[in-house]
């Protein structure tokens, strides 16, 4: 996570703002040409739905969208130590709430950092699905496949909080008692678990959301490491491998260090298993355990409306030198052999991507500690990690002896992955690296899923 702290002020002393696109594509959906969430901060009512208002005028409000974040975990980790990346929206209005709020004629609300919302105020379930051609899956697939979360720390309110998220939107129960959640410790106790943290359980939060989200006939197993140490949530990946588990989500991520290709043997190395891992949230540059041969690489996207047949758009996401999707050639990871970019000797970051801008975040349920204020907007590659995993699961269980990893590179240039041709997270000496192209790049791999062709082997 190199030299940044997540709580420093660039992050929360500085509002973002949604760019010209962002603008002019929200704008289109007066034509009806958008998707809209389930739900938000401004209620729909009989009035505001006949208020009339020219396209100019939306994109005109989109344009004054900004919102401040934080990271959720507070602190850079020392040597050997993950952090989450899990980025809170705190401040501000998003672009979605400005659009709603011009299409109903009435002043956008805004996101406040210590008092609840009433409603979300990000993408849901059904804007997921959509913008990665997964509706029909998600109806259909998923039944008997257990996705694993592993973070660090306890999280006393998630199993309510799951419970809260998939009611308000509409579904179906995920509870203990009928054995689709359960919770447990890196060691695999359900009653000695580790200390609880405010900023994780946002983590945690985020994650379960983002399964329920992608995947709602899916089994959830949540593994709690007892600190943020490498060794320990490499311990829970263990656990929830030998709990069953064919699909891990690992939403952290540390500074590269010559112990990770021990790591990688240690704790990463389960054929047959889809482990997905963050690419980070500080801008171009490596971290661990994204760098493992033997993960899916997720980077971020900015992920918006469109008028194109898809019905969404994406570019990298970037909001300064220092805050976007991570991405780069590893310092020690050897190169799997199914990736073929040339000017990158050891592993490349990332494989694929989807979205993490809070700006264009996802709404979370959370009511735990300091960070526990009800409905939140996360962004963050802590978003895109457990979508992707998800995806894995809505495929199909892995071939026992394949890594999964490898599934996206088979459907390279196909139309199973929508290319991501814009942005950048950064500056480097070779261009793919931090920037998006036609094809492979670094900070959005081979492109989001379109549908679950590229996550099956």
């Amino acid at each position: 996570m190199r030299t940044t702290t997540p709580n420093s002020p660039h992050i929360p002393g500085r509002w973002r703002r949604i760019g010209s696109a962002a603008a002019a594509t929200a704008a289109l959906v007066i034509a009806g040409l958008g998707t809209a969430v389930q739900a938000n901060a401004v209620t729909p009512t009989a009035a505001p739905a006949a208020h009339k208002v020219s396209a100019k005028a939306i994109a005109t409000q989109v344009a004054k969208a900004h919102v401040k974040y934080t990271n959720a975990c507070a602190a850079t980790p020392k040597k050997g130590y993950a952090a989450c990346n899990a980025l809170r929206v705190t401040g501000g209005t998003t672009a979605f709430m400005e659009k709603q709020a011009a299409l109903k004629g009435v002043t956008p609300k805004t996101v406040k950092p210590n008092a609840a919302s009433d409603d979300p105020t990000g993408y849901g379930p059904s804007d997921i699905q959509s913008a990665y051609g997964l509706t029909s899956a998600a109806a259909s697939n998923g039944s008997g496949q257990t996705v694993a979360i592993v973070d660090a720390y306890d999280d006393p309110n998630a199993a309510a909080d799951l419970a809260t998220y998939r009611s308000y939107y509409g579904l179906s129960a995920c509870t203990t008692a009928n054995g689709c959640f359960k919770k447990v410790s890196q060691t695999g106790s359900t009653t000695s678990l580790p200390t609880a943290d405010s900023g994780w359980a946002g983590e945690i939060s985020l994650d379960l959301d983002m399964v329920s989200a992608t995947c709602p006939q899916c089994n959830i197993l949540l593994v709690e490491a007892k600190s943020a140490s490498d060794a320990n949530l490499g311990t829970a990946v263990n656990e929830a491998v030998k709990l069953g588990a064919k699909f891990v989500s690992n939403s952290y991520g540390g500074s590269e260090s010559s112990s990770d290709t021990t790591y990688d043997s240690s704790y990463y190395n389960h054929p047959g298993v889809a482990i997905t891992a963050s690419a980070g949230d500080e801008g171009y540059g490596a971290e661990y355990p994204a760098a493992s041969k033997y993960v899916t690489a997720v980077g971020g996207t900015k992920l918006s409306t469109s008028s194109n047949s898809r019905g969404w758009t994406e570019s990298v996401w970037n909001t300064s030198s220092t805050e976007g999707t991570g991405s780069g050639c590893s310092s020690y990871d050897a190169k799997p052999s199914w990736q073929t970019d040339t000017s990158c000797t050891k592993r490349m970051i990332a494989d694929v991507s989807a979205v993490a801008d809070p700006a264009t975040g996802v709404s979370v349920y959370d009511s735990y500690g300091d960070d526990g204020t009800g409905w939140n907007t996360y962004g963050g590659t802590s978003a895109s990690s457990p979508l992707i995993a998800s995806v894995y699961a809505l495929a199909g269980t892995p071939g026992s002896s394949d890594y999964p990893a490898q599934y996206p590179y088979n459907a390279a240039g196909t139309s199973a992955l929508n290319d991501v041709t814009s942005g950048s997270n950064g500056s480097c000496t070779t261009s793919y690296f931090c920037t998006a192209k036609s094809g492979y790049d670094g900070p959005t791999g081979w492109g989001t899923p379109e549908g679950l062709d590229a996550f099956t082997g």
